[in-house]
């Protein structure tokens, strides 16, 4: 199966749009985990079997195990859910953006190393800085076009007056993903739930492309905003929350927790899809 096989089978199956983000923060963890970087696997990992059949995919951030100096625990993480979780893809959230060789060892570390099913990759330096992550067949490649920070209207938001109708940077990143760059039908769109308008936008640019979506949650995005403006019969949304569910609970019961804020954020979006 191809990623975006997965996604719909995954969406099918669980039937949500929920994607589940991995931010393993040692300090905000439970009990006698507390701040123990070494325990990442073990809060992970409990918090994948807890909401493994509520989740069209699970997101670890990278960032959060480097920083511990445990990525052999993303690793491990990375076995664990391929064991106990195959049905629900994977996509590893790097938002690697370089060219040529260096973007040939990320894309094997992405795909190789971790077995990723789908990355995040910053498209900024062009066409050049996403080829070599689809060469790897059936894999996905997220590209950041409309994110949620306030500071992406820095760039994103600015028209491009040389081209045609001077389209928005993530207007013209959607035309592209859309059109001459998704060469095997292998790219999706990053877009940000704090602008659900621009979601229709990026959606009537890119009517096929799945849209992973963060900012639901902690970041305080509406949930049926972005269901309404995102999911259509062809185009897969995937609704990423992250610290409301793996934060759910400060005591021994914080798999429990996550999986009842798992749930709910499921069904809140899943009414809103009608």
């Amino acid at each position: 199966m191809t990623f975006i096989d997965m996604l719909r089978a995954a969406e099918a199956r669980n039937r949500s749009m929920l994607c589940v983000g991995l931010d393993p923060e040692p300090s905000r963890f439970p009990g006698a985990l507390q701040g123990d970087p070494c325990k990442i696997y073990d809060f992970c990992a409990a918090i994948v079997d807890a909401t493994a059949d509520l989740a069209i995919a699970f997101k670890p951030q990278i960032a959060y195990f480097a920083a511990h100096r445990a990525e052999d625990q993303l690793e491990k993480l990375m076995a664990h859910m391929r064991a106990n979780a195959p049905q629900v893809p994977v996509i590893l959230d790097a938002k690697r953006g370089d060219i040529g060789a260096t973007a040939e060892q990320y894309a094997r570390e992405a795909f190789e190393r971790y077995d990723a099913d789908a990355v995040t990759l910053s498209p900024f330096m062009g066409w050049d800085s996403v080829q070599p992550y689809l060469k790897y067949e059936g894999k996905g490649a997220f590209l950041l076009c409309r994110t949620s920070n306030p500071g992406g209207d820095d760039l994103q938001n600015q028209r491009l007056v040389d081209l045609p109708g001077q389209p928005r940077l993530y207007e013209h990143v959607a035309a592209l993903a859309q059109g001459p760059w998704n060469l095997n039908g292998q790219l999706g769109l990053v877009v940000g739930a704090t602008y659900p308008e621009e979601i229709a936008r990026v959606r009537q640019l890119a009517p096929s492309l799945p849209l992973l979506i963060p900012g639901v949650g902690a970041q305080g995005g509406d949930a049926v905003a972005t269901v309404k403006a995102g999911r259509t019969k062809d185009g897969l949304i995937a609704v990423n929350s992250s610290r409301a569910i793996l934060y759910a609970s400060s005591s021994a019961d914080y798999a429990q927790a996550a999986r009842r804020e798992a749930m709910k954020t499921r069904d809140l979006l899943q009414a809103a899809r009608g």
